[in-house]
């Protein structure tokens, strides 16, 4: 299914959305976006402990916050896939970056973490059926469909490499 099928963009979600494609194809769209990171690995080492503000993550912390936020994703496709009837709770992004043990861990690491998470997802996403794909739920008091949240795990990595190339790296990357 492609973006053009979703049905209604939840708000605030429809900022990650955004950012991709109105062609691309889900499952495409997550396999593609699993290399997100290998135009920027030798940055992402070299910058690995820069935080470009006082209180702003690092790139590991970044890169853990993207592994911590796609799993909570797909927890939350599956449970509105499989019809779960209470609202699903957001998150304090701070309090797992804060909690997260991402500085002591190498750039390989949090990369192969992400790439192993990002496979499970999209399996998981291949494993949906278009019916299920169209259930909708509530996400902390936000109307979503699974589709969409495909969509948003794909916008959200990006919009998270967009981040580190604007306000991390050199201008040239």
């Amino acid at each position: 299914m492609k973006k053009s099928d979703l049905k209604f963009i939840p708000n605030f979600f429809d900022r990650y959305i955004a950012l991709i494609d109105d062609n691309i194809n889900l499952i495409d769209g997550l396999k593609t976006n699993e290399t997100i990171f290998e135009n920027v690995s030798e940055k992402l080492i070299q910058y690995q402990d820069y935080r470009y503000e006082p209180n702003k993550w690092t790139p590991k912390e970044m890169l853990q916050h993207i592994i911590d936020t796609e799993r909570i994703f797909t927890y939350r496709a599956l449970c509105i896939s499989r019809l779960e009837p209470k609202a699903l709770l957001g998150f304090d992004e701070n309090a797992y970056a804060d909690n997260s043990n991402a500085n002591h861990r190498s750039i390989e690491n949090l990369l192969k973490e992400f790439r192993l998470v990002r496979q499970s997802s999209t399996i998981l996403f291949e494993s949906f059926s278009e019916n299920m794909l169209h259930k909708t739920g509530i996400c902390f008091e936000t109307k979503m469909n699974t589709l969409a949240i495909g969509f948003v795990i794909i916008g959200h990595a990006q919009h998270h490499i967009n981040i580190l190339k604007e306000r991390y790296y050199t201008p040239s990357v």
